[in-house]
């Protein structure tokens, strides 16, 4: 693969031997080449551009350019996922309405109707490899089809599982892997597993819980279950009260969760009750088309359960700074700079 999102040019040079009738490989190079390079915050180009293939593409290249500027919506307050790993985020709540309003609908006439409905949805931009800039970014006001899609990254489509409330449990477990152990009394330890992708932390909306980060994960990162006696859930309530270990519910989610995606424990086709032949991008567009102007806050339906004399770091972008006074689930503070461009923040919990 050529890099991501048109980073690096895929190479591949074979040495070939005529050997009768047929063309045999001898010997062969691959590379991934870069098309530029970054010096501080400059980028340099490294390859330039072909004004033939820029002519050949001009036209579908303003079609492109036209639609996903097509506004759609309007926005009363801004979408960002500069602090999705650590508080209840707007650009995961926007996703969670538009999945529950779309399902909701979807089952209306099914044997399901009578079921509550949640939602499961993920930050796909929240910094790691992407870098400091990787972060979904949308100020209050119109929204186009191109925020829409920086919201959503990928073309999954929308699909619904029926779970109990043990499995909704053991859901939001595994989804908890993202943090590492942190024993009480730590001061400024890190929080992030850098390993565990920002696409596996599912946040469940339509439920109210805190993650314990003083418990082990208990599940690894195949879905494994490595601490039997660990719960980083706690407090889970739907409706005000303890969950129904036995009670059924609808999550809406999308076609690589619901196909095992993540190994998640018991998540899995079996449990598929609907599959949509729309995607999760266009429904979130078909949702605030319906609404006109959303409201995103973030309902702070999750928190991390108090630790005494504790605190944590983690990093973000240093546009995060601007936002930190709209958090309100958790208090940060700014903590200075990180490394290669991150700034750096604290939470005392």
């Amino acid at each position: 693969m050529g890099g991501f999102w048109g980073s690096h040019l895929g190479l591949i040079d074979l040495m070939l031997e005529r050997d009768g009738g047929e063309w045999r490989v001898i010997g062969s190079t691959s590379e991934a080449r870069p098309i530029f390079r970054r010096d501080g915050k400059k980028v340099i180009a490294e390859v330039g551009d072909k004004p033939e293939v820029l002519a050949a593409a001009q036209k579908d290249h303003d079609a492109t350019l036209a639609y996903v500027r097509t506004p759609v919506g309007r926005t009363s307050a801004p979408l960002y996922s500069y602090f999705a790993l650590v508080a209840d985020d707007p650009s995961v709540q926007i996703v969670s309405q538009a999945q529950t309003w779309y399902i909701r609908d979807m089952l209306k006439d099914t044997e399901h109707k009578d079921l509550p409905v949640l939602s499961a949805a993920a930050p796909f931009k929240a910094g790691g490899r992407g870098g400091a800039d990787y972060y979904t970014d949308v100020p209050a006001g119109d929204i186009a089809i191109k925020n829409v899609a920086d919201l959503y990254l990928y073309p999954n489509t929308v699909q619904a599982v029926v779970i109990t409330g043990e499995q909704v449990l053991n859901w939001l477990e595994m989804s908890a892997g993202i943090f590492n152990r942190i024993a009480p009394g730590s001061i400024d330890a890190s929080l992030i597993n850098g390993d565990f992708p920002s696409y596996n932390f599912d946040v469940i909306d339509g439920v109210t819980y805190q993650i314990d980060l003083s418990q082990p994960p208990k599940f690894d990162k195949d879905g494994n279950l490595v601490n039997p006696q660990a719960n980083r859930i706690r407090d889970l309530q739907f409706a005000g009260k303890a969950i129904d270990p036995g009670q059924k519910f609808v999550v809406a989610t999308n076609n690589y969760r619901a196909g095992g995606g993540g190994h998640f424990p018991e998540i899995a086709a079996d449990k598929v009750v609907f599959v949509a032949p729309d995607t999760n991008r266009d429904v979130i567009v078909r949702y605030i088309l319906d609404q006109g102007t959303i409201n995103p806050s973030a309902d702070s339906n999750w928190k991390f359960a108090p630790l005494k004399d504790t605190s944590v770091l983690f990093d973000s972008s240093p546009k995060a700074r601007e936002f930190l006074s709209q958090v309100k689930a958790v208090a940060i503070e700014d903590a200075g700079d990180g490394a290669d461009g991150f700034a750096r923040f604290r939470i005392k919990l």
